[in-house]
This record gives structure tokens, C-alpha cells and sequence, in this order.
């Protein structure tokens, strides 16, 4: 396990998928979901290069039909890791022959983790190491304990957006995005949780105007600001009544259900020249 730490958080990691396994914040709180397998075995998976789920689990390039699973396989690899210092170092996956086997493209995807006071920031970096142009997609899948304390709910706590703004939902058919949208009522921003939200799988927002949004109790002085800043795409999601809730920071998501399954016309993906350099960043602040 691999630990960043400052005089407020301990953050620690695996190196496989580079992802966050545990958050505790010196109030004694420990914010990230717990992994436990009964609902969902992951804590903060890492997507790339695809974004949820591909049409019959595979896509055209050139010519050529590769497969991948949802999410990609990213978060099933193992990174190496550099320190930078006691609260801040960076994971790194370069491609291989096993990658190029499935994602015809050289790259280097880079996760790099600063702890800043209260704040816990998550920067992913793409270079395009080919001759070619690179196509990604790329986002968090970080999940955080409802309830945070002892002796509160699940319905004890929601979600506050920054602006009051209609939250039109994306209805998925079998992991792919359809033509079919919902509105969730969220009048001033306030959306309460409760587990009948993700009965139908996770809630997919495109093109928010807000970039930050809370996760509060009315019960409790404590909860977490997550800033997504330049992701197009919000996902959020939590397993059939988990203790849970997933706040999803994404460029790129699930194919549609018509989709042609050319990856260069694949909606939502990024596009990289050779030699280019692509940079995102999330972060959550605890209180």
C-alpha cells in the first residue's frame, strides 16, 4: 500500500490501477467507501480509455474490430509509482504489447495525487507517444461512505449543486446511453439521496453549467466540496442499496444504443496529436 499524508489527510493506494483505497481525514472521518464486496469490491477505480460500456463490448479503428470491457482496462493494470513528496507522487502506465493488442495507440497515462490542506487533487495526464492521432476517453469513479458518521442515514444527507440548473438524465438500456431522458427534480440545486435513484442504474448528466457539487447533511457539520472543473460528463451512481454514493467526473461515456461503433466518431471521445499532452483535474475538499 502506498501512503500520501499532510496534518489533515491520509490518502493510501494500490498500485494496481493506481486507484485510492481509503481517505481519513484528522476529524477521524474516513470518506472513501470501504470496498466491501457485498456491494461493489472497488473504491476509486480508474476509466480509460473508454468510459463505461462499448456497444457489444468492442469498436472499430482502421478497419479492424478490437475489444475492450467497460471501463477499460486501466484499472486492472499495474502502475509504477513516484514520489514526489510525503503528500503528493505519481503513478504511471505506459502501453505495451498487451495494450496495443486491444488499443492500437502508444500512450502514457499519468495519475498524479497532491494532498493541499483539506483537499485531496487528482490530475490525469495523457501523452500521445505514436505518430498517430490518439482517441481516449478518460474520468473517476470515486465512492464515498453515506453515512459518513455513525448514528445518520443514507436519506440523512444530498447532494448541493452549484447552481440551480435542470439535471436531465441519460436512461441507460443494458450499460449504453438511449434516447430516453428523465428529468431528476432538484429544485434549487438540492438533490436528497435515497437508494431508489440508481434503481435504474447510475444518473448520467451532460454539459452541467455547475462544476462543484457537495455532499451534505442537514444532521451533520461535516461532508465533502467535489470540484470536476473541465469534465463534460457527470456520472453518479451507487450499487442497489449500498451504503454509497459515486461522484463521476468523466470526458467521454457509454456508447449509445445506435452507436456505429467507429471509434473516431465515438461521441464524447478526445482526440490527441502525436507528441501532444492532455491534462484534467478533480478534487474534493473534506470538512
Amino acid at each position: 500500500m502506498i501512503v500520501l499524508e499532510n496534518e489533515h489527510l491520509k490518502a493510501s493506494f494500490s498500485a494496481k490501477g493506481a486507484e485510492l483505497q481509503a481517505l481519513l481525514h484528522s476529524n477521524g472521518i474516513s470518506y472513501l467507501w470501504g470496498g466491501d464486496a457485498r456491494w461493489w469490491g472497488k473504491h476509486s477505480p480508474v476509466l480509460f480509455p473508454v468510459v463505461g460500456s462499448l456497444r457489444n463490448d468492442s469498436y472499430r479503428y482502421q478497419g479492424k474490430t478490437y475489444r475492450l470491457p467497460r471501463h477499460g482496462f486501466a484499472r486492472d493494470r499495474e502502475f509504477t509509482f513516484e514520489s514526489l513528496s510525503a503528500a503528493e507522487g505519481v503513478f504511471t502506465l505506459s502501453s505495451d504489447e498487451e495494450t496495443l493488442q486491444v488499443y492500437p495507440f502508444p500512450f502514457i497515462l499519468q495519475l498524479h495525487y497532491l494532498l493541499d490542506q483539506h483537499t485531496l487533487f487528482c490530475t490525469y495526464r495523457v501523452l500521445n507517444t505514436g505518430t498517430d492521432t490518439l482517441y481516449f476517453s478518460v474520468g473517476g469513479h470515486p465512492a464515498f461512505a453515506v453515512p459518513l458518521e455513525p448514528g445518520l442515514a443514507y436519506q440523512d444527507y444530498y447532494l448541493q449543486f452549484e447552481r440551480e440548473e435542470p439535471l436531465l438524465r441519460y436512461k441507460l438500456q443494458d450499460g449504453l446511453i438511449s434516447e430516453v431522458t428523465e428529468r431528476v427534480e432538484a429544485p434549487g440545486g438540492y438533490l436528497p439521496l435515497k437508494p431508489e435513484l440508481f434503481y435504474e442504474d447510475a444518473i448520467v448528466l451532460k454539459h452541467l453549467q455547475s462544476r462543484l457539487v457537495s455532499l451534505r447533511s442537514e444532521r451533520s457539520e461535516h461532508g465533502l466540496n467535489f470540484d470536476f472543473g473541465g469534465f463534460p460528463y457527470l456520472g453518479i451512481w451507487a450499487a442497489r442499496d449500498a451504503p454509497f454514493v459515486c461522484i463521476e467526473p468523466w470526458c467521454g461515456h457509454a456508447d449509445t444504443v445506435a452507436h456505429n461503433q467507429e471509434l473516431t466518431q465515438k461521441p464524447g471521445m478526445e482526440s490527441l496529436e502525436a507528441g501532444g499532452r492532455w491534462e484534467r483535474t478533480w478534487s474534493m475538499t473534506c470538512f
